[in-house]
């Protein structure tokens, strides 16, 4: 079978399997913190005790799911893709239900609910999103092909979050009038519910799509049997896997940094600018700098390679994010239009790491064959996503901390000016710190550099000829 020469279909195809995962997953660092605190009454402290229990649970869950996959024989539509098409159904459930208020209960019984749908829905999207990491390396084994599909998946991801971060700011809040005469904005239960619910539905649209379009080609070594898997081995040569060991610390650093920010923006448009339908441009000033990279990402890659081009993009967002929080001193720091402009400039940062992440991926797995002689590309993503998913707590778990630090208080309509200062530094420099972090990571400590990945492939296209010599 032939292992390359992919086309637009297959381009599509996978894009489209992030863009109906992300349909959901980015209501959560949209509007679960403020759903749970402002309809549900939920306390930031327990917030940040259920996202902790959550990811206690994803250490367990995440490695099993990426072993049982590793350890079962391909069927007839592949080793990945039937396992994406089958959770995809009970994604959609459990997506509906952890943004569905049942009225009259407790707010013990409102906790124990959200406890519930939300480790039910993270264990969905493991189930989905584990197979999903694993399948671009084997819909083909071409350098540069992956990074178009690294590319393509991203540009699934950023359309997949659109709704939540564009659409929905602006239909599910209400005006409602306060104590004092005034009127606020607050977030509408219902509204919100609906349009949960029609997320969901598309969702299983796309992922019906994808299943059909997209196809894996590079198939498992014939000397490899999944009757010698062995998790314990695997997870041995993973621990001394340093590129996959700084791309896990670096991932959940970039995954923690859009999920703050997500966060915290939300409440910083809605609090501090006071116009919480600004919120959705920010998704396009985030966005916009990749749709204009996309066309040179390809030349920029082979003339300078995906961890050089990343590396210079985060030293360049680090700097525009401290800058944005400097502007705190000033007097533009109320101009919500400056602080915008400034999140342009750091998504063009930003970007670079974005469209490649997912190929500098598949490049660790690639140095995990040549260390341990084994493709076994579920576990090893298992291990990455439960990395993603710990980002997704220190950003969920440490907003809602850093809102309750601050005095935020969710029943009031508008919140007093000492808080609002801090919301605005909470929003700049926690995130300034965490890219200061990625890009110390990515320049310095990891290794695999154009230079080496070329050195990479060709000795692991040289172990693998003399495995089926017998050598």
């Amino acid at each position: 079978m032939q292992t390359h020469g992919i086309k637009f279909k297959d381009k599509f195809g996978y894009a489209l399997g992030d863009m109906g995962g992300l349909l959901s997953f980015s209501l959560i660092a949209a509007f679960l913190n403020m759903f749970y605190t402002d309809v549900l009454g939920i306390s930031a402290g327990a917030i940040t005790v259920l996202m902790i229990v959550a990811r206690v649970w994803d250490a367990v869950n995440d490695p099993i799911w990426g072993a049982f996959i590793d350890s079962r024989k391909p069927t007839k539509h592949g080793r990945f893709r039937p396992y994406i098409l089958w959770a995809s159904f009970p994604l959609a459930v459990g997506a509906f239900l952890m943004f569905f208020k049942i009225p009259g209960l407790s707010d013990n019984q409102y906790l124990i609910f959200a406890y519930i749908t939300y480790i039910f829905y993270g264990m969905m999207y493991t189930g989905v999103n584990i197979p999903y990491g694993s399948l671009a390396s084997v819909i083909t084994d071409d350098e540069i092909e992956r990074s178009s599909l690294s590319m393509w998946r991203s540009i699934g991801a950023g359309i997949g979050g659109l709704p939540a971060q564009i659409l929905l700011p602006l239909v599910v809040y209400s005006t409602v009038v306060t104590a004092d005469g005034s009127s606020a904005k607050v977030l509408d239960p219902t509204k919100l519910s609906i349009a949960v619910g029609c997320l969901a539905v598309l969702s299983i649209i796309i992922f019906l799509a994808h299943f059909k379009l997209t196809k894996e080609r590079v198939l498992l070594p014939p000397t490899q049997k999944q009757s010698d898997f062995n998790v314990l081995q695997t997870i041995k040569v993973l621990i001394k896997n340093k590129p996959f060991l700084i791309l896990c610390g670096v991932s959940m650093l970039l995954i923690c940094f859009q999920m703050y920010t997500q966060t915290v923006y939300n409440y910083l448009f809605k609090n501090y600018f006071e116009k919480p339908g600004l919120y959705s441009i920010v998704t396009i000033c985030t966005y916009l700098p990749m749709a204009m990279f996309l066309p040179i990402m390809g030349k920029l890659i082979k003339k300078y390679g995906k961890k050089e081009i990343c590396a210079v993009g985060l030293g360049f967002a680090a700097a525009i994010n401290v800058i944005m929080y400097l502007v705190g001193f000033t007097a533009a720091a109320s101009n919500p239009y400056i602080f915008l402009g400034l999140v342009f400039l750091s998504g063009a940062g930003q970007t670079f790491l974005v469209l490649e992440v997912w190929a500098l991926v598949m490049d660790v797995i690639d140095y995990q064959e040549f260390l341990s002689g084994r493709r076994e590309e579920g576990t090893s993503y298992s291990f990455y996503s439960f990395a993603r998913k710990l980002g997704q707590t220190i950003a969920g778990a440490g907003a809602s901390a850093i809102l309750g630090f601050i005095g935020y208080d969710g029943k009031l309509a508008t919140q007093p000016p000492e808080v609002l200062t801090k919301l605005y530094d909470a929003a700049t420099l926690v995130p300034a710190i965490i890219l200061v972090i990625m890009f110390v990571l990515t320049a310095f400590c990891y290794k695999l550099s154009k230079k080496e990945l070329e050195k990479l492939h060709n000795n692991i296209e040289i172990m693998r000829e003399n495995k089926e010599k017998g050598i």
